[in-house]
């Protein structure tokens, strides 16, 4: 057992630095509507092995997502650029904490090399936090997208952001190459931001959002919060309205879940019954689309959802 709690604490050193001092924090048994079935077909070996042939990073892999099987049988994947490693330290995220390796210049033409391989009628692409650049890597967004269009002219693009707080100028770059959405995760609900994440501001990733959305009406703009951290029932519903006044087209809620045992503490698996009760709130609140359930992540099924949302138009 003590081999096991070390080799665990060496892990948190080269992933997780901000935990190593920080104690034991298990959540309790998931219940039934929580459980994972993995499967290794064809198609998740093929979309694995073009990942890998290409030197390219997902957040389906880095974050630990459990709808990975799904996804990638599907030949789905989020693409995370920008490295591996997060220059923040939210308590909720897997992706690598510490100092950034210098930018891929190759990165933005294998990803488009990848997208065109997996034959994607719409791609998502992600990114770790990089506030030791200038921009905090929007110019790179432009430059993967611009690559996307170039190789893969019929994928639509969907593109999740990180905050770039006090990046000025930062938006002004993104529009040289306007995606089809915008996604900016506001991840849970303001009383939160100091424990689950704290380099972040919560009105600020509001105004992102609402500031991309006056630039050009016509780019569909997506956000979503976890729950289960212990958010009341009433700050959720105040999350909607703020996205609504944002003009957030599309919102998801899912279940949070514990990526290790030093992480955030899930206080609650909330009940499908639940996220049915919130799906419906937020369609009576105006949302263009709406994903809800203790699974929905922000890119599952974006490729679906996006059709969806344009013929909700």
């Amino acid at each position: 057992m003590a081999n096991i709690i070390n080799k665990f604490d060496q892990t948190m050193k080269l992933r997780h630095p901000q935990f190593r001092n920080k104690s034991l924090n298990p959540s309790g048994k998931k219940p039934s509507w929580i459980k994972v079935r993995y499967k290794n077909s064809a198609n998740y070996l093929e979309t694995h092995k073009i990942i890998k042939e290409n030197n390219l990073v997902t957040v389906c892999q880095e974050a630990a997502c459990p709808n990975v099987s799904d996804c990638w049988e599907k030949k789905h994947a989020t693409f995370m650029i920008l490295g591996d490693t997060c220059t923040r330290a939210c308590s909720f995220c897997n992706v690598k904490t510490g100092i950034p390796r210098p930018i891929d210049q190759n990165e933005a033409l294998s990803v488009a090399n990848a997208v065109k391989k997996m034959d994607l009628r719409h791609v998502v692409i992600t990114s770790v936090d990089r506030d030791d650049l200038e921009d905090g890597g929007a110019q790179h967004f432009v430059d993967v997208i611009a690559n996307i269009r170039k190789i893969s002219p019929t994928t639509t693009i969907e593109i999740l952001t990180p905050d770039f707080l006090r990046k000025d100028g930062a938006i002004d770059i993104l529009m040289k190459q306007k995606p089809d959405v915008f996604n900016h995760n506001l991840e849970t609900v303001p009383s939160m931001y100091l424990s689950i994440r704290p380099g972040a501001r919560y009105f600020h990733s509001l105004n992102l959002l609402k500031e991309i959305k006056n630039r050009d009406n016509s780019i569909f703009t997506k956000s979503g919060i976890m729950v289960g951290l212990g958010e009341k029932r009433e700050e959720v519903l105040q999350v909607m309205d703020d996205m609504i006044s944002a003009n957030v087209d599309f919102i998801t809620i899912g279940q949070y879940l514990q990526p290790t045992i030093k992480h955030a503490k899930v206080m609650e698996y909330v009940h499908p019954e639940i996220f049915e009760s919130y799906a419906s709130i937020a369609k009576s609140k105006g949302f263009k689309m709406v994903s809800a359930s203790p699974f929905t992540r922000s890119s599952f099924h974006a490729d679906e959802d996006f059709i969806k949302l344009k013929n909700a138009t």
